[in-house]
């Protein structure tokens, strides 16, 4: 999808959270997950889903296939290396979609071509020539992205472009893959590429801002000044290494400095932090608190000069309200004598809409909840349906964990019992200390060889009665997966969090990515 040439100052939002920020350690999704993040999307706004590459996988496969095919309103895209093998494989995945896209790239900087490609500058531009007008065949719509754009020589760069172009690419892509650059720079990079390329008027220009400096937004955002129509972006920033221009930002940004930057989206920002939820939940990486515009602390004031200034007058201290982003001010106070009709209408009112199963199984977990917390806030009802939803493939399932420690016992205890592919199976282990006793009966239920490079806690709300939030980290031959999990005994957050991250592995089994992932 490209900016409508009636409109000059829209910018298309290019989401690849699917395909770049699946690449961050531990951010492996499920067929299920990606379609509910897809739907999202979709239900956000965005213009294009990368949907995944293709080629990594047969689970890449089939999730950017069924994405193409029920997902409606983005276009999407499959990422494709500059060799036929991975562009027909990318296009029998988009065919079904209403709108598709054959994303291909190949790196153009000196030191990738020498040491990665082993290509002479020639010889690429021969690949990017050969790629393009094949993939253009296969594709209506093509976009060409330069890998390490940023670092490349600015003369052959517009030698590649210019065959980009001629060949059929309709977007061309300026990725800042290693977060290099810098906002002037790389500004200055994208107009020059802009003015010195013969046919760029017939193409629309992207930028793809990685955040190793923490400017990729920034870039981004000098990139859009600069002429670029499309950037690419993720929800929450994520991505490997530091990460990527985060979606949230840029839409905002664009949204409350129109003054400076007269520029539009397609993106409903009110689905925001629904979205920022959802991604957080099924990846397993928790938004730090002060994460702008989606962080927990981003429209918190505890100074009493910032108090006082926001009891007079909103915008002493709010350059944006919570409502832009969805955030709003509950009005349904909850507890353990509400029903299901106000349960639902507060999962209405925070933003999920679930299914009758899985809304039976998230009542049944809150009135639990409620029998043993005082208080209800919005924060443990997020918590609870965020670590429910996504399970329904899961073949390792908690069931239930009694717990024996304290200062008098030499070795703490765990008595487990999890549901493995549909079979209860029952253990006791013992640790030191009654987390390591918890997950030493989880290896005994279920032998692995993964190791733990990651256990992380934090309190949903204040109080002792409040839920846990648990983060696991699993690695096994190199595959890394996040898990999460939440209850009030921390514990007992701690198994289904371990369990969570099982499931997940269970799944990158099957899943081995080729090289040269990055654009």
């Amino acid at each position: 999808m490209t900016a409508p040439a009636s409109d000059p100052d829209r910018v298309v939002i290019f989401d690849t959270t699917l395909r770049d920020g699946e690449q961050s350690p531990g951010a492996s999704m499920t067929l299920g997950e990606k379609l509910r993040i897809a739907r999202g999307l979709a239900e956000l706004g965005v213009d294009v889903i990368e949907a995944g590459f293709p080629i990594a996988s047969n689970g890449d496969f089939d999730a950017v296939r069924e994405i193409a095919r029920t997902v409606t309103g983005p276009r999407i895209a499959g990422l494709a290396r500059a060799n036929r093998r991975d562009i027909d494989r990318c296009a029998e995945a988009v065919a079904p979609a209403e709108a598709a896209r054959i994303h291909t790239f190949i790196s153009t900087s000196p030191l990738h071509m020498k040491h990665k490609l082993r290509l002479e500058p020639e010889q690429v531009i021969d690949a990017i020539a050969d790629s393009v007008a094949y993939a253009r065949n296969l594709c209506d719509d093509v976009e060409w992205s330069a890998e390490d754009g940023s670092r490349s020589d600015p003369d052959f760069l517009c030698r590649c472009i210019e065959t980009a172009i001629r060949a059929g690419a309709s977007t061309i892509n300026i990725p800042d893959t290693v977060g290099y650059g810098v906002p002037e720079e790389f500004g200055a990079l994208i107009r020059s590429l802009i003015e010195r390329v013969p046919n760029s008027d017939r193409a629309v220009f992207s930028v793809h801002c990685h955040n190793d400096l923490g400017l990729a937004v920034a870039n981004s955002l000098a990139g859009v000044a600069a002429g670029a129509r499309q950037i690419e972006c993720t929800v929450n920033g994520l991505g490997e290494r530091a990460g990527n221009a985060a979606l949230e930002e840029i839409v905002m940004t664009l949204k409350t400095r129109h003054d400076r930057m007269p520029y539009t989206t397609g993106v409903t920002t009110e689905q925001i932090m629904k979205m920022s939820r959802l991604v957080a939940a099924i990846t397993g990486f928790v938004v730090q608190p002060n994460k702008a515009i989606v962080g927990a602390n981003a429209f918190a004031h505890e100074s009493g000069i910032h108090q006082d200034g926001m009891l007079k007058h909103a915008g002493t201290y709010e350059i944006m309200t919570p409502e832009s982003i969805g955030l709003t001010r509950s009005t349904l106070v909850m507890g353990k004598h509400s029903g299901r009709n106000a349960f639902r209408a507060k999962l209405d009112e925070l933003g999920y809409g679930l299914g009758d199963n899985a809304f039976e199984a998230a009542f049944q977990r809150f009135k639990d909840l409620a029998d043993r917390k005082k208080e209800m806030f919005d924060e443990d009802i997020i918590a609870l349906v965020d670590d429910q939803i996504g399970h329904a493939e899961d073949r390792i399932r908690f069931v239930a964990l009694d717990i024996v420690a304290g200062s008098r016992v030499d070795r703490q205890r765990a008595s487990l019992v999890l549901a493995i592919d549909g079979t209860e199976h029952e253990t006791t282990a013992t640790g030191n200390g009654p987390v390591d006793a918890t997950f030493n009966a989880i290896n005994a239920l279920f032998p692995h060889t993964a190791t733990l490079q990651l256990y992380q806690v934090h309190a949903v709300t204040a109080g002792t009665d409040a839920q846990a939030e648990v983060t696991v980290r699993l690695e096994e031959d190199g595959r890394t997966v996040n898990g999460q999990g939440a209850d009030i005994d921390t514990l007992v957050a701690s198994c289904r969090a371990y369990i969570h991250a099982l499931n997940k592995l269970l799944v990158k089994r099957t899943r081995t990515a080729p090289d040269a992932l990055s654009a």
